[in-house]
């Protein structure tokens, strides 16, 4: 077997909904750093460091557990105490941190030496309270007033943060503990004394607060963890999602992953059911409700968790604008980009109250209302949300389209608004073939694709609810676009769609991987797509670990940067969703390959947000970008569009049927999936490969529901 490097960056990141912790790998916060315990936006913990009578400890090893949980397992450096010496590697200290709104620490001491030892175990803290955006900045500016507290009586150190009417503070208690705390110079700290063979426990809990809401540590230690509520948590998500079962090791690795990482990237909704929640974007710096991440991971999760589609439409219809606010590039209509809850949004120091700087979220919330009606069957999910659908309607007839020539632009009218707009937002992520930068107004070539397959949804949402006028106009809008499109970002020469038109509606014949969308919309006419396939699979944009963001043969090209070279997974998933709707399905199983394989270097399988494109070898490994949020909820959502594109599986739940038109690669000869929902119906369906066909046979569920049919999600114009 070859040996395999293992790559992902060096810290350990445990969550739960709005509390996010990220350390060094031994457990410690370093500043100045970008590490520590974030609540809503804001850094309580910015400083953690633990000693042993002011020696510091060693890391053996140490890990997340799950994603709420890590524990990490230390042992001492050679000290001299009052009593005497105490000898490198006689005493072990395991450190288990566990995440539910606020965090509870545990510390348990073994002294494996033959005598007995007597020691301060001193805890350093330190808040600096600073918002999320200033610490990604690279920014220290302290705006308000910190004050701590301490109670030796109630064993509660207080650190609050006061700025005019914005409030955080974080509570340190010690729970259960063998010996009682003091603090004093910045430093918690207990007297350990030990026997030989003796043990000592104590614990932390972090109270979090906001406001007036207080956000407890979870009660119970680490050794009862099993009994929490967490952990019934997590049994009722696996027991909900789609299951798998497969031969190919690696698959089922990186499938088994991806439910993890959709599982900790779920923010509950407040007054919804239990189990249904909006996915946040990624760990650390994107937890939050977003509009286009949201989304795209909500089409992605339809066939494993058609609930994320459901409070995706919830939270951003809710967020939809109803006004015009040019600090915000808000417009009546427009679907929100960002939510953020720190003090720079607190005091609209940044847009983000939401932000609205985004060009795409209005047409795919419009694609996600139909697929998720699609998958559920349920017609309330239309009535509930058409009024929304309607502004979305207006607002990419009227904003969207900003010059009324029917295709959609979008430039910022903010002084603090994002030059892009697109899911490539980089500052440089949009140049001309010579590496200069587009200024201005923009009409990238997906956000075309994107509207017309919501028109083209759309027009069957109407039908469905009996507004048949409303879908014959927009099937004619569709086709007009359709055809205008294609002649407009079309070149013959290349074989390829432009990147872009510019302000001046020039061409902007930039290679990159954003045509591969427009497969996925279905906007390509079938006698060009195998032109466009080959293009996005030549060796200057298909690295090997997965298709580039930007050619290796542009000037802009670097495979390290953001957008313009490197690989993002769940770009690479709607591109193989878009092979596989044109018939390519070779090549959508090569970058499903490709993107597993991919996965299978990153620890635990987890994919991140992107990696670099540099080209594969036989000696090489994907190299990590650094800053990549990991986890990332459509880098993990790529694995089931990955395997969407595999299987070909439609669900029509209204017409109560499933079509799947499957075939799999050698690599991957075969897959059992379980709970595969359909409405209220729930199927276990087996695939096998052999030669080289694949046949499926449903062992749960009536199998008269289950039709073979090319893959097709909706009609075409």
């Amino acid at each position: 077997m070859t040996f395999k490097v293992q790559v992902g960056p060096p810290q350990i990141a445990i969550h739960q909904a709005m509390t996010v912790l990220v350390t060094e790998p031994d457990g410690r916060v370093v500043w100045p750093s970008d590490k520590g315990l974030y609540f809503f936006d804001t850094r309580l913990l910015s400083v953690w460091s633990l000693y042993a009578d002011g020696t510091p400890w060693d890391l053996l090893n140490g890990g997340a557990v799950n994603y709420d949980a890590a524990r990490i397992f230390l042992t001492n450096r050679g000290f001299l105490t009052q009593d005497g010496p105490v000898p490198a590697r006689t005493v072990s200290l395991v450190l288990s941190r566990m995440i539910d709104g606020g965090m509870h620490e545990d510390f348990d001491i073994t002294n494996h030496g033959q005598k007995p030892i007597r020691f301060n175990l001193e805890i350093s803290l330190r808040s600096d309270f600073a918002d999320v955006f200033d610490v990604k900045s690279g920014r220290s500016l302290r705006r308000g007033r910190i004050a701590s507290e301490w109670s030796q009586a109630h064993q509660t150190l207080r650190n609050t943060y006061q700025n005019q009417d914005f409030f955080r503070a974080m509570a340190i208690s010690v729970g259960r503990a063998d010996s009682p705390a003091a603090y004093a110079n910045g430093r918690l700290s207990f007297e350990v004394k030990l026997p030989p063979g003796g043990s000592w426990h104590a614990c932390l809990l972090y109270e979090l607060s906001r406001g007036d809401k207080r956000y407890h540590a979870p009660h119970d230690c680490a050794s009862h963890a099993e009994r929490s509520r967490q952990a019934a948590d997590r049994k009722d998500w696996r027991l909900t999602v789609l299951k798998i079962t497969t031969s190919n090791e690696e698959f089922y690795r990186f499938f088994h992953q991806a439910i993890d990482d959709m599982a900790a990237l779920r923010l509950p909704i407040g007054g919804t059911d239990h189990m249904v929640f909006v996915p946040a974007a990624g760990l650390p710096w994107f937890m939050a409700p977003f509009g286009r991440d949201s989304l795209i991971v909500s089409l992605q999760n339809m066939l494993v968790y058609p609930e994320f589609a459901r409070g995706s439409l919830d939270v951003l219809g809710r967020w939809q604008a109803t006004e015009r606010d040019e600090y915000r590039d808000a417009e009546p209509g427009k679907i929100m980009h960002e939510l953020r809850y720190g003090e720079l949004a607190h005091f609209k120091l940044i847009p983000h109250t939401p932000y609205y700087g985004t060009a795409d979220a209005t047409p795919l919330y419009l694609v996600t209302l139909h697929a998720a009606w699609r998958a559920t069957g349920d017609r309330a999910l239309l009535e509930r949300y058409l009024p929304n659908a309607e502004a979305a309607l207006e607002w990419i007839d009227k904003e969207g389209d900003r010059d009324g020539d029917l295709f959609q632009e979008y430039q910022t009218r903010s002084p603090v608004g994002y030059e892009n707009m697109a899911w490539k937002d980089a500052g440089d992520s949009m140049v001309y073939d010579d590496g200069t930068p587009v200024r201005g107004p923009k009409s990238l070539c997906e956000l075309q694709g994107y509207v017309y397959d919501a028109w083209l949804r759309m027009a069957e949402v109407f039908e469905a609810l009996g507004k048949s006028d409303r879908a014959t106009a927009l099937r004619a809008k569709a086709r007009a676009l359709y055809e205008k499109f294609n002649d407009a970002f079309w070149d013959e020469e290349t074989g390829f769609y432009a990147y872009m038109l510019d302000g001046e509606k020039r061409k902007v014949m930039t290679v990159a991987s954003n045509p591969g969308h427009l497969l996925w919309s279905g906007i390509v006419p079938p006698d060009r797509a195998a032109r466009v396939v080959a293009r996005l699979m030549a060796p200057d944009m298909n690295s090997g670990w997965g298709i580039r963001t930007l050619s290796a043969d542009h000037p802009a090209f670097n495979p390290y940067s953001y957008q313009n070279g490197s690989v993002w997974p769940h770009d690479n998933s709607l591109i193989a969703l878009g092979f596989k709707r044109y018939g390519f399905e070779q090549e959508a199983a090569a970058v499903a390959r490709d993107i597993s394989e991919a996965a299978s270097h990153f620890l635990l399988n987890q994919l991140p947000e992107l990696y670099s494109g540099v080209q594969r070898t036989e000696a090489s490994f994907p190299v990590q970008y650094l800053g990549a949020n990991v986890p990332q909820a459509w880098a993990a959502g790529s694995c089931f569009a990955l395997l969407q594109a595999m299987l070909g599986i439609i669900p029509d739940a209204p017409n109560e049927k499933l079509y799947v038109d499957p075939n799999l690669p050698a690599w991957l000869p075969d897959i059992t999936l379980y709970d595969l929902r359909l409405g209220r119906r729930h199927f276990d369906i087996r695939f096998t490969r052999e030669d080289e066909t694949t046949t499926f046979e449903v062992l749960r569920g009536d199998r008269h529901h289950v039709e073979r049919r090319r893959y097709q999600v909706v009609a075409g114009h």
